[in-house]
């Protein structure tokens, strides 16, 4: 059955009344499985902000996206009806414009140079932008690289041209495959393992990880590595829960929501090793190495776009620059 936001709202708000009489408990929707990293690095903060404030603030986490879509999730922590959730910066820059910064491909020099901007004050900025939109970033967790699969080799520009693309409903998403030639096909996540079988779209990107989580390599058998952008997933609290919190439990969630994303890194890397050698062996995927030069070429107008495009944005990508050397 189709979730509705009026079906997600209800579910929500019986949860509510269940959890009201025993400690205080948030609610959490996400759209990926129990066994991927994402998960995991939720639970590690759920336990941790028990522990800090032995049992009275608990997180209830609902994987699969049981509360609804990451869309819908957003509304529902927007209107109050839901407490927390997990998005990216891709699906946020819809919301708050400070996340496109993030968004850019090829703003980011190297993985050390990515986490270091996450974690710096030019991270929280971001995640603190959005308080008057109804929610408050909490922390990130990386995701790594995202690259092109399809089922040809992508090795340049022009290997694009033409390609039905699914991207994620950004802006920035959509200029980056226009600049490169495709057709950027903005698709919900849950639909797009048949999309990708039925021939809806050509291809995709993201990091390696969605070819086993969720076996898209077995629809996709070529990962052209090209590298183009690395966007955080993001932890997020309803600006009205937020508030409902006191001050000591607002210190312990924000402790706790850090100490995961420092716990994430560190399995991030292990577990996408691993996802590698499961995609090349049990679902044959074939990796391939390419020249980014020509990539990074064609879609490097984008940081000028949006600096132009906006003074906010303009000075976080500045920031974030200056953080490489």
């Amino acid at each position: 059955m189709k979730f509705t936001k009026i079906t997600a709202a209800a579910m929500v708000s019986v949860l509510a009344l269940t959890g009201a009489a025993s400690a205080k408990t948030l609610r959490l929707n996400h759209n990926n499985p129990e066994d991927h990293p994402l998960h995991k690095s939720m639970e590690f903060m759920a336990e941790r902000v028990e522990e800090l404030t032995n049992g009275d603030l608990k997180i209830r986490i609902f994987a699969n996206a049981q509360l609804g879509t990451q869309r819908e999730s957003m509304e529902l922590m927007q209107n109050g009806a839901l407490d927390m959730a997990r998005s990216n910066a891709s699906e946020l820059e819809a919301f708050e414009e400070s996340y496109g910064a993030l968004n850019l491909p090829y703003i980011f020099t190297s993985a050390d140079h990515y986490f270091d901007v996450l974690s710096s004050d030019v991270g929280d900025d971001i995640l603190a932008a959005s308080a008057d939109k109804g929610f408050i970033g909490l922390t990130y967790y990386i995701e790594g690289a995202r690259s092109f699969y399809a089922n040809k080799e992508i090795h340049s520009p022009a290997d694009l041209q033409g390609l039905k693309i699914r991207v994620q409903p950004s802006p920035s998403a959509i200029r980056m495959v226009e600049l490169l030639g495709g057709n950027p096909t903005p698709i919900a996540w849950g639909e797009l393992y048949s999309a990708l079988q039925q021939g809806v779209v050509d291809g995709a990107e993201n990091n390696p990880m969605a070819l086993t989580s969720a076996r898209h390599g077995e629809v996709s058998k070529v990962y052209s590595n090209d590298g183009h952008t690395m966007i955080p997933s993001v932890v997020m609290i309803s600006t009205q829960s937020w508030e409902g919190l006191s001050a000591d439990e607002q210190a312990a969630l924000r402790t706790a929501a850090k100490d995961s994303m420092v716990f994430h890194r560190t399995q991030w890397d292990s577990m996408v090793a691993e996802a590698i050698e499961q995609a090349k062996s049990e679902l044959g995927v074939k990796f391939i190495e390419v020249e980014k030069g020509p990539f990074i070429e064609a879609v490097l107008p984008m940081h000028e776009e949006a600096a132009a495009n906006s003074q906010k944005v303009a000075d976080l990508i500045d920031r974030i620059k200056a953080m490489a050397n």
